[in-house]
């Protein structure tokens, strides 16, 4: 929690000594755009000892997006995360099978196209590529390689909202995976929207955020999604899968025209652990979870 506080204050003085105000002409931006996010959970008991679990996480992304003319655009994403898993003891896991791992990195590249060939359908493809393993010795990280497709169509109706199907296939590491999702952009009145808070991909689905707009520059939203994270314990694909559904309420700030904060409290539930070789599965207990996003528009 220390660490979110430090980053709310840091960016409140920043914003603050640079005297940024929110604009009311809005401005032309480049295609870029750049985003930084902490998470932090409380401590979960591992439910078949007497090991707990605290997690922290932060994530940098860059974002790219250009029109090909009036039918096709083409994006580019980059992202990198470090991961710190906090073990209240340093017993072995999984029936002292493996040892517990501290610190993890991933990071991960994905190209997008999008193709318009009329007004009223839109088809998107994105290839996808990551890297994730934890930061122990006999660990390499290109043995940690996933490749995937995320493709989906999308149908927009003439009070402009949009609702199509997606599939993501992913060849993750010593496991391969199809994941459907809903793909949704409904504004239900002035107010509500219908939407996808998240990116399809090797974390799970897209999930769904109902928002709604308080003011021009503040909103709100409930959402809920299911996570996944796999990533590299020991050579020879060794794998821990740590699989969770979580529910979450958000605050949005359009701090400026570039600017925007989001504000994230979660409750993590169904959470699993599950080694590749051997099978076996440990369970985490419910904990609550929270998280501050920030996103500048160039």
């Amino acid at each position: 929690m220390s660490k979110i506080k430090l980053i709310v204050v840091g960016v409140f003085l920043a914003l603050h000594s640079s005297g940024v105000v929110y604009a009311q002409q809005p401005k032309l931006f480049s295609p870029l755009t750049i985003s930084a996010s902490a998470i932090t959970t409380d401590e979960a008991d591992v439910a078949t000892s007497n090991q707990s679990l605290q997690r922290d996480t932060w994530i940098i992304d860059a974002k790219y997006k250009q029109a090909l003319g009036r039918q096709w655009s083409l994006g580019f994403d980059l992202s990198y995360a470090s991961l710190n898993y906090d073990w209240k003891v340093k017993q072995q896991l999984f029936d002292s099978v493996v040892t517990p791992w501290s610190d993890l990195t991933r990071y991960s590249a994905g190209i997008s196209l999008a193709y318009r060939p009329d007004k009223h359908w839109m088809f998107m493809m994105a290839p996808k590529i990551q890297y994730a393993y934890a930061d122990v010795a006999g660990v390499s990280s290109s043995d940690a390689m996933s490749y995937g497709l995320v493709a989906a169509g999308m149908y927009r109706f003439e009070d402009g909202n949009m609702l199509g199907f997606g599939v993501a296939y992913l060849n993750d590491i010593s496991k391969v995976r199809t994941v459907p999702y809903l793909a949704v952009r409904w504004q239900i009145n002035e107010r509500f929207r219908l939407g996808n808070p998240f990116s399809a991909g090797f974390s799970g689905p897209a999930g769904l955020e109902l928002t709604y707009q308080a003011s021009p520059i503040f909103d709100i939203g409930l959402g809920t999604s299911k996570r996944t994270q796999r990533f590299l314990i020991q050579d020879q694909d060794i794998t821990v899968e740590v699989d969770e559904w979580v529910s979450f309420v958000r605050a949005g700030w359009l701090v400026s025209d570039s600017i925007t904060l989001n504000g994230y409290a979660g409750y993590y539930f169904d959470s699993e652990m599950e080694l590749s070789e051997p099978e076996l599965i440990e369970t985490l207990d419910n904990q609550v979870a929270f998280a501050l996003a920030a996103e500048y528009k160039f």
